[in-house]
């Protein structure tokens, strides 16, 4: 019972906020997605990312298995769903980067903080770092056919996490006027993220529902597979194995579905999988946070 409302004390925050956002939409009321998502991956989450990782007190060793581990989890669920992707004959441009990528940002990081607080932070925050970084360029290139490095590099996630972890190298911090304006400008992230989540959810549409649920069910078997063996492989600690897992196994991006658009891939898919994954993760990710804790 005392697991149960761990759980659920986790995780229900999480998921009201996005319903705030889903019903505000619902209701007729105005959010402005586009400036608040620039707002966002311009000012909120760098913030949070840079300071996240220069204030970690995370030993350099541990952090180094998990950024090993992450990086193999997306290369090894890059080698699994091209293999079935081709073996079940679906379009590359529009799914494989869907089943690739998770929601590391928006849903897994106000997670893993709401699990293992300022400990996991760190790991969440150079996960987060990872998908980024990889769905800029890899991601990119998948769904349009040319690279994104150009695209990485103006990121100001991408510096961030650079500058962080110099910081953290280095052993530097800036000084705490700076830091404390970093850090007001981190917390708006958290909050802004998953509400909207909810908002994005909430104007999505799609017809291939069918479709939407066995390949999300297939991404989350294979991410939680997948995920608790390359944590068990590097030998992460107890914070660092649970945030690998659910990192893994977050739903698909919105980001997803925005790339397909843009690229005129067959953005009614994605949209699916999407909405799917997320409803799906509603009951799951409380499932593998009880598993992990």
């Amino acid at each position: 019972m005392n697991l149960l409302l761990t759980v659920f004390e986790i995780v229900a925050p999480v998921f009201i906020l996005a319903g705030i956002g889903f019903a505000w939409v619902k209701l007729g009321f105005e959010y402005r997605l586009e400036f608040v998502t620039r707002l966002g991956v311009t000012l909120a989450v760098p913030s949070l990312i840079f300071v996240a990782l220069m204030q970690t007190d995370i030993p350099a060793g541990d952090l180094t298995r998990f950024t090993l581990a992450a990086i193999t989890g997306h290369v090894g669920l890059a080698i699994v769903f091209e293999v079935f992707v081709r073996l079940r004959g679906l379009d590359r441009r529009t799914y494989l980067s869907p089943l690739i990528f998770g929601n590391t940002g928006n849903l897994g990081l106000p997670l893993c903080i709401f699990a293992f607080g300022q400990a996991g932070l760190g790991y969440a925050v150079i996960f987060l770092a990872v998908t980024a970084l990889l769905s800029f360029t890899y991601g990119i290139y998948l769904v349009a056919g040319k690279g994104g490095f150009g695209k990485a590099a103006g990121e100001p996630m991408v510096w961030a996490t650079l500058l962080g972890a110099l910081f953290l190298w280095r052993g530097w911090q800036t000084p705490l006027f700076l830091t404390n304006t970093l850090e007001l400008l981190g917390q708006m992230a958290v909050p802004m993220m998953l509400i909207t989540v909810g908002v994005a959810i909430a104007r999505l549409t799609t017809q291939k529902i069918g479709q939407a649920i066995w390949l999300s069910l297939i991404k989350l078997v294979v991410c939680f597979v997948l995920g608790w063996g390359l944590a068990v492989l590097f030998g992460l600690d107890s914070v660092g194995f649970g945030i690998m897992v659910l990192q893994m196994c977050t739903p698909v991006a919105v980001t997803s579905y925005l790339l397909a658009e843009r690229f005129k891939a067959d953005s009614d898919a994605v949209a699916g999988m999407v909405m799917i994954s997320t409803i799906l993760s509603v009951g799951a990710l409380p499932l593998i946070l009880a598993i992990v804790l």
